[in-house]
Formats: structure tokens, C-alpha cells, sequence
């Protein structure tokens, strides 16, 4: 039986090659994150393993698919992990290589009830981490990543025979052939698939062939773990200018980028311009409400304030809920309300049936972007992008704040903007009308304007938006002249990751 996990080990040394090194800051509020090596060792991914195969068999289960992402480490934690699951007597379907969709759907497929992906998902070099589910389509929440916390640091484990590791050949074929299934384009469009030279390379560029896209055209899905040019994240303004510069060189229709497992996509329209996710979900949600007449859309709280205002969801008798922000929180939203979609800002997409299964998967939401595309004739993205009302948001901005200390940093500019709107102040001369405080907090201002401040689920940063119903002056304002001060305030904020 493995040792109880350490958290104070340090690499090149005995206790280090002997003893499991799993530090508790990596179990985070839906995903576990750990930078390999120095938070976490092989033998605490064993641990791991063996702890999540003795959760899902305290909840009925025995089956379950892994995969890993295209990184240097990434195949050796997974072997480390499957050792685990295999010792606790679980049944491992594992899926090779893949992007975290294709495990996600390989639950499906081969009627799994679990998935632990192993991926880092956009996160730069040197990050790892696990992305588990026991009820699909549904991923962990907190109160699943507590108790798996609790079993792997006490070393609760549950050791069992009669487990066994099973490899699926093969199973990128499946997972091409389902996301591109009836789709067919009828114009012919010339499509950037940019990849940041992440896994989604392996698989994006076929797919998109096979919904029938005239024109591929392949911007860094050459598979390297070094990542040589940039981080593959479509949130990234690196990733989204040179997916920019490429539109415009090339006179493509459209480029459509990847993260690093595959679960998120970006969007630059035809004139070079990057949409927000959030803007590109509000096109899809006016496109298929008039389709689906009285639907439901589920927002993260970092999107544009416009589906509570735009008149087209309206008259289509759409109805926006906004929730916390995070994969598994949207996901388990959309999930309740039996929304037809879910939508974030990062690039998140989550569509039910009969669009999608209901997890977030970047081609699903590439192949439901086509296909907006298909039932307008005659209008380019731009023109689509143009029809929505104005408003000016921000780049999603992250100033460094240690795992330890964000959320206590959150709850104190919580409750700052909350006196401050009980006392009736203003900001920037604006009173405040409403504070959204599922997570973190969003501070709403009188003409549309807002912003918003919270702890990041998966990073020791904390997240900040703006967004201006003005100008992007206006926008620009607010973040320098009342966000970034405030914090400011407080030694616990570092660095911001970028800023507008």
C-alpha cells in the first residue's frame, strides 16, 4: 500500500523517489492542477489514482476512460495514474492520445460512467492535472474534489483485485467521425484551424475537412510540447493576434483556435478582428433561438451583459441565466435547466441535444459555427458580428494572488463594493444597480457598464473584467482608474498575465 502523501518533499532526494508528493493546493474547485515536480511526483499521481478509483467505487462505479495530452510528461502520469486506478480494481479504458472531449465522449462510446484526462489544458509548461467525472456529461464540482482530496491526503485508500487496463485502438477515428456527423457545408469557406501546436493539431484540421470546409488552412498544429510560439490559449491575446495576422494575410473567411486539450475555442472573423467567446455565443444564441423557439441559455459571469438586453433573444422568448464561471459549474447549469446551450467567455461551449452531448468540446462549437454560417448566405462573420448591440469588454486579466490567499482577497473587494453600494457610492461617477455575487463578484452600473473581480478555479491568480456600455475609453477606465487600484491596495496582487 502506498505511503500517506507528503507535501514537503523536495526533487533529488531519497523521500522523494519513495514517498507520494501530492501538495493540497492542487485539488482546486473542479479540476486538480499541479505543477509536476514540484508539487506533485509520479508516485503522488499513483496516489491519486488510487484514491479516485476508490471514490468512483464508493459511488457504484468500476469503469473508466483516461487519455493524456500532448506533453513531455504527460504519457508517464498517466501510466502513474492508471497504476492506481488498476491497484483499487478498477477497469481502465485507455484512449491513447486525445483532447479532453474525445475522453468525454468515449464515456459515451464505450459506456463508461468515468474519465480522468490528463492535461494541463492551457496552462503553460510544467503544469499537469486531471480532469475526472463520474456522472457524464457532468466533471467534478467541490464537493467531489473535496472528498477526493480528503481520501488522497488522509491516504484513505481502498486497494482491491480484479483490476485491469484495456487499450482502445483507434478511437480519434470514432470521435472525428461523431463531431463532424451531419454537417455538410453548401458554401465554401476558407478556414484558419490554429492549434498553438497543442493536441487539438492531431485532430482539428481533419474534422473541419469532413463538415465539408472548402479550404484548411493549418496555422501551428504541427505537434510540439515546447510551445514554441505561444501558449496554445484562444483567451490569449498572442494566440488571437497571430490568428489575426494570418485572417488578414490569407483573406480566410474565418480562423477558428484551439486550446491545449481541445475543449475551447476562439474566433477571429474575416476583417482580422477577434470575437470573445461571450460575443460569438451571443450570435449562436440569436442564430438557434430562432430555431428553438423559448430556450435557455446559461452565461458565465465574466460575459457581455448584452443577452440580458438584446431585443432579438426577446422576441425569440429566450431566456439568459448567469452563473459562476468555470467548465463544471456551466456545465452542471446547463445540465439542470436543460438549457440548449451554455456559453463562456474563455471559449467554453456546452450544447444538449440535439446540437451536442453536453460537455464542452471546441469542435462541436467550431461545427456550430459553420453551421451559422450555412444558414446565413451572403453574410460574412464580420456582418453577424456587427448586428449585435455595442459594447466594449476587456481581455480576460489575471494578476498573480497565491492559492492561498485569492479567495480571502475576493471575499474583502466583496465586500468593499457591497458598502459601497449601501452607502450609495458611485463609480467613475455611475451609481451601482446590482452585485452578482455567485462568484466573486460583478459589479453592475447604471448605464450597462460593469465589472468584475474573482479567485481563479484552476491558477493562483485572480480574474478581472471590465465591460463598458460607452466606449473603450470608457472600458479602459475602469479597469486603470477603479479596478487595478483597488486591488492595488492589497500586497497579496502581483503581476497581471496582460492588460488593456
Amino acid at each position: 500500500m502506498l505511503a500517506v502523501p507528503r507535501a514537503d518533499l523536495a526533487p533529488n532526494t531519497f523521500a522523494f523517489e519513495t514517498t507520494p508528493l501530492v501538495k493540497p493546493t492542487g485539488f482546486r474547485e473542479y479540476d486538480a492542477r499541479w505543477m509536476f515536480g514540484q508539487e506533485i511526483n509520479l508516485l503522488g499521481v499513483q496516489a491519486l489514482g488510487l484514491g479516485l478509483g476508490t471514490y468512483i467505487q464508493e459511488l457504484g462505479h468500476k469503469k473508466i476512460v483516461v487519455g493524456h495530452d500532448f506533453r513531455s510528461y504527460s504519457l508517464s502520469i498517466k501510466q502513474a495514474l492508471t497504476l492506481g486506478l488498476v491497484s483499487a480494481g478498477c477497469e481502465v479504458l485507455d484512449i491513447g492520445l486525445a483532447v479532453s472531449p474525445m475522453a468525454y465522449f468515449a464515456q459515451f462510446a464505450l459506456d463508461a460512467p468515468c474519465v480522468a484526462m490528463v492535461t494541463a489544458s492551457h496552462n503553460e509548461n510544467g503544469w499537469t492535472g486531471v480532469k475526472m467525472g463520474a456522472q457524464r456529461p457532468l466533471t467534478f464540482g467541490p464537493e467531489e474534489m473535496g472528498r477526493l482530496k480528503d481520501i488522497v491526503l488522509k491516504g484513505e485508500f481502498a486497494q482491491r483485485d480484479g483490476g485491469r487496463m484495456v487499450q482502445v485502438a483507434d478511437f480519434a477515428e470514432r470521435y472525428i467521425a461523431e463531431v463532424s456527423e451531419g454537417l455538410n457545408l453548401t458554401r465554401p469557406l476558407k478556414v484558419i484551424a490554429a492549434c498553438g501546436n497543442g493536441t487539438a493539431g492531431a485532430f482539428a484540421p481533419e474534422a473541419l475537412r469532413r463538415m465539408g470546409v472548402a479550404e484548411v488552412v493549418e496555422m501551428d498544429c504541427e505537434l510540439d510540447w515546447t510551445f514554441p510560439k505561444y501558449n496554445p490559449n484562444p483567451e490569449d491575446q498572442v494566440m488571437l493576434h497571430a490568428m489575426a495576422k494570418t485572417v488578414r494575410e490569407l483573406g480566410a473567411d474565418l480562423a477558428l483556435g484551439f486550446d491545449g486539450d481541445g475543449d475551447r475555442c476562439g474566433v477571429v472573423d474575416d476583417e482580422g478582428e477577434e470575437i470573445f467567446a461571450d460575443k460569438i455565443g451571443l450570435m449562436l444564441a440569436r442564430d438557434l433561438s430562432a430555431l428553438h423557439k423559448n430556450a435557455t441559455f446559461v452565461v458565465d459571469v465574466k460575459s457581455t451583459g448584452l443577452y440580458a438586453t438584446d431585443e432579438v433573444l426577446k422576441a425569440n422568448g429566450a431566456t439568459t441565466v448567469y452563473w459562476k464561471t468555470g467548465h463544471s459549474y456551466i456545465k452542471r447549469k446547463t445540465a439542470e435547466l436543460k438549457a440548449l446551450a451554455g456559453f463562456e467567455k474563455s471559449g467554453h461551449f456546452f450544447f444538449n441535444d440535439p446540437i451536442g452531448r453536453g460537455y464542452d468540446d471546441g469542435l462541436v462549437a467550431a461545427a456550430a459555427i459553420l453551421a451559422m454560417l450555412d444558414r446565413n448566405p451572403g453574410r460574412k462573420l464580420s456582418d453577424l458580428k456587427k448586428a449585435l448591440p455595442v459594447a466594449y469588454t476587456s481581455l480576460t486579466m489575471s494578476p498573480h494572488c497565491a492559492d492561498e490567499e485569492k479567495y480571502a482577497v475576493v471575499d474583502e473587494v466583496v465586500a468593499e463594493y457591497t458598502a459601497l453600494r449601501d452607502a450609495g457610492g458611485k463609480i467613475l461617477g455611475r451609481a451601482i444597480t446590482d452585485l452578482i455575487t455567485v462568484n466573486g463578484v460583478r459589479v453592475a452600473l447604471e448605464d450597462g457598464s460593469w465589472v468584475l473581480v474573482r479567485a481563479s478555479s484552476n491558477k493562483p491568480e485572480l480574474v478581472v473584467v471590465v465591460e463598458s456600455a460607452r466606449s473603450e475609453d470608457d472600458m479602459r477606465a475602469l479597469f486603470r482608474e477603479e479596478v487595478k487600484p483597488r486591488l492595488a491596495k492589497r500586497p497579496q496582487v502581483g503581476r497581471y498575465n496582460q492588460e488593456i
